[in-house]
């Protein structure tokens, strides 16, 4: 595992402070590594380096989950056509969910992929700031989708696409992104 592994109030609720070195988790693509990183809570971050990718993820070893809530904080680091992080979720067979915010653009958008990219919904906001920490979260309770930037809630949608899966991270081409204290709660019907 990575960092800390914890049960909390919410029964299944995982809690990751990326403290440790990798265990655990699927590479997708991407460069992923555990690096000291100002603001992180406990000084460590998830990083992801790759920059010759169209997408990078990885996908948490639990899982996977149906309905699910889940938080992070990401900070983009650099990036010229690309500065974004993004939670996935439902990952299964390389088919996803993912909900992103981009330092360059003035977005917050849920996509879908399946072999390829397509936006589902977006609303419009103020670019999160490069070098700084924000928090994305999701909450997806059968086909309905949530999404949060900086506790703000922006997204609000319905689809039915993917039902289950797995948990994961997200970068886009030359994103260089720091993760900090993932989330993952079960939402128990």
């Amino acid at each position: 595992m990575i960092g800390d592994r914890r049960s909390n109030a919410v029964e299944s609720q995982v809690r990751y402070d990326f403290t440790q070195p990798l265990e655990g988790w699927e590479t997708v693509t991407g460069k992923w590594g555990v690096e000291d990183v100002p603001g992180a809570s406990k000084g460590k971050a998830l990083v992801q380096r790759a920059t010759n990718n169209d997408f990078n993820v990885i996908v948490a070893p639990v899982g996977p989950y149906t309905d699910v809530d889940v938080t992070v904080r990401f900070k983009p680091i650099s990036g010229r056509e690309d500065a974004s992080g993004g939670i996935v979720f439902r990952f299964s067979d390389g088919r996803y969910y993912v909900i992103r915010a981009n330092a360059l653009e003035d977005n917050f958008n849920l996509y879908y992929y399946d072999r390829g990219r397509r936006q589902i919904t977006g609303a419009r906001v103020k670019a999160p700031a490069l070098g700084q920490w924000h928090k994305l979260h999701i909450s997806a309770e059968h086909d309905h989708i949530k999404g949060w930037l900086n506790d703000q809630p922006l997204i609000d949608h319905r689809d039915s696409r993917f039902a289950s899966g797995r948990i994961g991270l997200w970068t886009k081409a030359d994103s260089i992104t720091a993760f900090d204290d993932l989330v993952i709660s079960p939402i128990k019907p």
